[in-house]
């Protein structure tokens, strides 16, 4: 019996330890995540002529014409890495990304889905789950506005509350 108290007091230390690292560990997954997505928005924009090529030809994005789908397809690979890298409205910014990877393996599927790109859709999953990491535990402590602004902000959610009725 003694032997298991040592066990999980060993583990409850453990944990303790690890707790420490959460916030670097979040860090360093919104900028690898955001990384890979702002790198392609980049290259999107930079070669805007075969971007457009390519969504009328390869990318089949449902319910928007190749342009539109171009231009928020683009604009989400750079505007919600920014978000993740600043620190900013980090859950948005974890939830865009999701959404705008899952819109890349629902566009591109005939390519990601077909036998010998398990690698590709494996980096796709991969990247799905950082952003629902992201976006279910937050950036963790190392931002650069978004806890400075949460702590202005909290005073008036109890307010906001009250006015609405809730307690």
């Amino acid at each position: 019996m003694n032997y298991l108290l040592r066990l999980f007091a060993a583990h409850a230390a453990l944990g303790r330890l690890l707790d420490h690292l959460r916030s670097l560990a979040l860090l360093g997954t919104r900028f690898y995540v955001g990384w890979q997505f702002w790198k392609s928005g980049w290259l999107k924009v930079t070669a805007w002529s075969s971007t457009l090529e390519l969504f009328r030809s390869e990318y089949h994005v449902p319910l928007l014409p190749p342009p539109v789908a171009a231009v928020t397809g683009a604009g989400g690979e750079l505007l919600f890495p920014t978000l993740l890298f600043l620190g900013l409205f980090s859950r948005v910014g974890a939830l865009g990304g999701f959404f705008v990877n899952a819109m890349a393996v629902i566009s591109y599927r005939q390519v990601l889905l077909a036998e010998g790109s398990e690698a590709a859709l494996g980096q796709h999953i991969l990247w799905g789950f950082m952003f629902l990491i992201l976006a279910v535990f937050g950036p963790g402590r190392v931002t650069w506005f978004e806890g400075r602004l949460a702590a202005r902000c909290r005073p008036l959610v109890p307010a906001l509350g009250a006015v609405a009725g809730v307690r």
